[in-house]
């Protein structure tokens, strides 16, 4: 989980002002597409993700954004930020209109288009599973009931200085080039022309009930000797979807939830982390700084999605929760920072990249989150295990993971920390709630003589934060020191740590009905005193987590009423955002929100009980 604060002063991206290099991009934008230089509603755009690295798609055939060889390395399509880059497949006819779907339970995209000559095709997707050092991209365009006739460009760059490739070659039906440490190869395209240093165009004709593909070579490695056939890259990927996503014959809004397992496993590296999204920098806000780069795996946020897969069964995107989890506190212990790359580095500071970044936001690079301390992600992390522990998957290393969570949470928890929201640090109501949950819900699986001092620890927390962080009213308040409400703090109920009758419970969950939700929609919590729409966006978060504290008291009406809201906004593509504006009704921030993905899941999984169409939590389930 990245910074979501405005915190209560200015930001640190408004402190530091606006990136620089914005004349040579303008300049490259003037050169571009109609497709790649219009900028689209978040809505409107889509993901092909192969765990190692995310592509985004607009709706006129345009890869916006692309980072090579992995999520956290530099773009090479960058107009999503009013960068360099283009890889562009559109209809030669402008009078069309634009859609598209998955193939189910997959990151296979088909964009459709349906102008006067009839439909046109285009099959998109990442190889998958995914080589660490090669992106290789397909694209299959196909004539559904007529011909297929459009205009594809190509200009890879080499990263965020906008590098164009300068020695594009032609071999048979093969180009290749470089620019820096960037290599290209491309098939399919033999008949293109060099409309400029850098930059490929042709027109494909495809007949009615053909197909004509193309595939793109990435890497800033070595390239195979020979390129991949194009039939073969569409089996195997195909396949290894196939193979990836579980059945899920029982659960609530199955093709959905089947569909979100997919963003998560896209979004998860060989090397088992699980970036927060595929972007950086848009804007959670227009105009306020708050744009943020989330191409890294928090710890949180892994936590997050071990426990909703938990909430399914036994399935392998669990196992890769905990092997990230567990890698990095015992390698770092009371040092575990909120957030490290995929493959476990550190994050680098923030900088800014010379991009003009999406409208109303800017082009952070790299994410201050490695300055903070956030206690409640090892509460998160021991609820993750007890989840693990149900089916039965904890190994001795697991164990020594659990161990060390409690060492520090009982040297550090009376310790300020910058919480669930990363404001400024503060003894944060909620992070302290989050150790007592997952102590509690850690301890039925080892023995008394282990759990006694576990549960004394979670009721002297318990003890200390209603001493101090209990409002007037009877609900928990943020902080000593922040008498808001906040949605955040009907988590830790939730989770089990405190019972959903406790009057301190019900007085929250009714607090936050009350004070921060607006049609259905949850907010986090309040500003100041302007309406909840004006400060920022509903947090789809929260409205998933009002569901699950609603179906916890058998409020099935309410729990089923927030969770369709919160369902229902997404991006056409059915990806999730952080937040949505009620007002105008669009989408903000980074996509795809992995942590929303991960809520939705666990979210339709406990109430597929109350219809008695679910797993049984309590009970080990079988792996596919």
């Amino acid at each position: 989980m990245s910074p979501r604060s405005q915190r209560d002063g200015r930001s640190r991206n408004q402190r530091k002002g606006s990136s620089g290099g914005k004349r040579s991009h303008a300049a490259r934008r003037g050169e571009q597409t109609w497709a790649a230089s219009h900028p689209s509603v978040l809505r409107d755009f889509a993901l092909l993700a192969d765990g190692e690295r995310g592509a985004v798609i607009g709706p006129q055939g345009d890869i916006v954004w692309l980072c090579v060889p992995r999520w956290h390395d530099e773009p090479v399509f960058a107009s999503l930020l009013g960068g360099a880059g283009e890889f562009t497949i559109t209809p030669t006819d402008p009078w069309h209109v634009w859609g598209g779907s998955y193939e189910p339970a997959s990151l296979v995209w088909r964009s459709r288009w349906v102008g006067h000559a009839g439909m046109i095709d285009c099959d998109e997707a990442l190889s998958y599973p995914a080589d660490r050092r090669t992106a290789v991209l397909l694209r299959r365009v196909r004539g559904v009931n007529g011909p297929a006739e459009v205009d594809v460009a190509l200009e890879p760059v080499g990263g965020f200085d906008g590098a164009s490739v300068k020695n594009f070659a032609l071999d048979g039906d093969i180009w290749t080039g470089n620019a820096g440490d960037l290599r290209v190869r491309v098939s399919g395209l033999g008949a293109a022309k060099i409309e400029r240093p850098g930059r490929l165009t042709a027109r494909v004709d495809v007949a009615a009930g053909a197909h004509h593909d193309i595939v793109i070579e990435l890497t800033r490695d070595t390239l195979p000797d020979d390129p991949p056939a194009a039939d073969e890259l569409w089996t195997a990927t195909r396949s290894a979807w196939d193979r990836a996503i579980p059945q899920l014959e029982t659960v609530h809004a199955r093709q959905n939830v089947r569909q979100s397992y997919a963003v998560l496993a896209g979004l998860t590296s060989a090397d088992h982390g699980m970036v927060a999204a595929a972007t950086l920098s848009l804007p959670e806000r227009a105009r306020e700084g708050r744009n943020y780069d989330y191409r890294y795996a928090w710890i949180r946020d892994q936590c997050y999605a071990g426990q909703a897969i938990a909430a399914l069964g036994p399935y392998p995107l669990l196992d890769s929760a905990l092997a990230f989890v567990t890698d990095r506190i015992l390698e770092h212990g009371s040092a575990l920072r909120p957030a490290y790359t995929v493959s476990g580095e550190p994050v680098p500071d923030e900088h800014h990249a010379g991009l003009p970044g999406y409208p109303g936001g800017g082009d952070v690079v790299g994410n201050w989150v490695n300055e903070q301390f956030q206690l409640d992600t090892l509460g998160e992390a021991l609820s993750m295990y007890a989840a693990a522990a149900r089916h039965d998957l904890l190994q001795p290393r697991h164990w020594e993971a659990v161990d060390k969570c409690v060492e520090v949470i009982d040297q550090k928890w009376q310790e300020p920390d910058a919480g669930i929201w990363e404001l400024d640090n503060d003894l944060y109501t909620q992070s302290r709630l989050a150790c007592v949950a997952g102590l509690r819900a850690i301890t039925p699986y080892v023995d008394a003589a282990q759990a006694a001092p576990w549960v004394t620890l979670a009721d002297e927390i318990l003890s200390e934060t209603s001493a101090t962080s209990l409002h007037p009213t009877g609900r928990w308040q943020q902080s000593p020191t922040q008498r808001r409400v906040d949605a955040s703090l009907l988590l830790p109920t939730v989770r089990g740590g405190i019972a959903p009758d406790d009057p301190r419970s019900v007085a929250t969950r009714s607090a936050v009905v009350r004070e921060l939700t607006r049609d259905g929609h949850v907010y986090r919590f309040r500003h100041d005193e302007r309406p909840l729409e004006e400060s920022e966006g509903s947090f789809t978060l929260c409205g998933l987590i009002l569901a699950l504290a609603e179906a916890q008291v058998g409020d099935l009406a309410k729990a089923i009423h927030h969770f369709e809201r919160a369902q229902a906004s997404c991006t056409n593509s059915g990806l999730y955002t952080e937040e949505y504006d009620v007002r105008e009704h669009q989408l903000r921030g980074n996509l795809p929100q992995a942590f929303v993905h991960a809520f939705f899941i666990e979210a339709a999984a406990r109430l597929s009980v109350h219809f008695d169409t679910g797993p049984d939590f309590d009970k080990p389930q079988e792996r596919r």
